[in-house]
């Protein structure tokens, strides 16, 4: 390092690769890997001085009371009504942020959750959510893990007025759709495009951010279909016509893992509480909850 980044708090990438003696690219790797103390400003990587050094020396990352890369107890991602009861009932401290499965991905790399929640569906083939994480997590210390199978399709009017079939149906009817980069749109559009039809050609009379949002559209009349759970549909007194199931995973943070909020609600997944709850659930399946689906 130079004498002018003797009184800096904040060095460059390019000074502390200097300070390692390492190149760039293995910095960039260490930064990835969450391995070394950094902040991000503007696009650029900043790497706090004092951190820095008490890492070199010690091995630890944030010294003292830094907040530097510490997660917030939070779950973004897609939601899901299971979690989210879970979530509260368990009083388990987790606050909740969803806004989509690719929003959630966004959010839990910037360093915003520890955990997300996700289901994304592979075009290529017959999997869901590893091929989204697999190589963007491939350095973090994530693992992601199953939280339920679920019914995925089109929520209708009760008694399906309009006899929906599939999603072939609906170039003449209003449909409410979800925000791109919503596990459930990902999907409608791959089942679109597997009809040869696309979003252009429908009739879309809202674009929701929620699955209530969509419960409501429909409820309401504003549309006569719209894709979502099986188990929401059901429980708001409508109609469904299933298009797949789906696999909603978590990808968690190892570390708080182990810490008290997020072991509290997976030690909540085994009371009989839940167990009722997720059984009054139609079209979900939790046999498989807590199973290890990828590890970075």
């Amino acid at each position: 390092m130079n004498s002018a980044s003797d009184n800096t708090e904040f060095l460059t990438t390019k000074e502390v690769a200097e300070l390692l003696r390492i190149k760039e690219r293995k910095l960039y790797d260490l930064v990835s890997a969450q391995e070394i103390p950094c902040v991000k400003a503007t696009g650029k990587l900043l790497f706090p001085k004092a951190e820095l050094m008490h890492w070199i020396r010690t091995g630890e990352l944030n010294a003292g009371n830094s907040a530097t890369n510490v997660r917030p107890n939070v779950v973004a991602g897609s939601h899901d009504p299971l979690l989210e009861w879970a979530i509260r009932e368990s009083g388990c401290g987790l606050a909740m942020q969803f806004d989509g499965s690719l929003s959630g991905l966004d959010v839990f790399e910037n360093n915003g959750a520890v955990a997300t929640g996700l289901h994304v569906p592979n075009p290529n083939a017959p999997v869901w959510n590893i091929h989204a994480v697999q190589t963007r997590f491939a350095k973090n210390n994530v693992v992601l893990l199953r939280w339920a199978i679920r019914e995925q399709g089109l929520i209708v009017a009760k008694g399906n007025p309009k006899k929906i079939s599939d999603v072939s149906n609906l170039a003449a009817l209003k449909v409410a759709t979800r925000q791109a980069g919503a596990g459930g749109m990902i999907l409608f559009e791959q089942l679109l495009r597997e009809k040869n039809l696309n979003l252009a050609q429908l009739n879309v009379a809202e674009n929701c951010r929620t699955e209530n949002d969509t419960i409501a559209a429909v409820a309401s009349g504003k549309a006569d279909a719209a894709p979502g759970l099986k188990a929401l549909a059901l429980q708001f007194g409508l109609g469904f016509v299933p298009t797949r199931q789906e696999n909603f995973d978590l990808m968690v943070c190892r570390k708080a893992w182990f810490e008290p909020p997020f072991q509290t609600l997976i030690q909540f997944t085994a009371s009989d509480a839940f167990r009722k709850k997720a059984q009054a659930f139609e079209g979900y399946d939790t046999t498989a909850l807590g199973t290890v689906i990828w590890n970075a």
